[in-house]
């Protein structure tokens, strides 16, 4: 499955702000915690707690906010469907580091365990 533009624009204009509470909510309902979670986009991204409040604080778009990452150079091996969309077959750069973040959060409240998470 293929993404539109128009579905990688609205990604792109998305506030990380406005999506964050649902992420702690996800992993909160499934027995995890936030400091899990930190470390699961640290690890993606590079955020630390501080810089990544700064962000939310800063009402950033998940486009600037993957901008000012740096992604993990392992961020290739994440792999499967998230969404309807095999994350391997998504050609937009920012759409698809969304989509790692998304996978890594949804494995998290899977119960997954935090070293498979980060791919070590």
């Amino acid at each position: 499955m293929k993404t539109t533009p128009k579905h990688d624009q609205r990604i792109a204009k998305m506030i990380f702000a406005s999506v964050y509470p649902h992420y702690i909510k996800k992993v909160e309902t499934k027995g995890r915690t936030i400091e899990e979670l930190h470390q699961v986009i640290e690890w993606l991204t590079g955020f630390d707690t501080q810089k990544l409040q700064e962000l939310i604080d800063e009402k950033v778009t998940f486009e600037m906010f993957f901008k000012r990452a740096k992604l993990n150079p392992n961020a290739h091996l994440i792999t499967g469907t998230i969404c309807g969309y095999k994350i391997e077959e998504i050609e937009t750069p920012l759409t698809k580091q969304a989509r790692y973040l998304d996978k890594l959060i949804d494995e998290l409240a899977k119960g997954k365990k935090i070293e498979k998470i980060l791919r070590q």
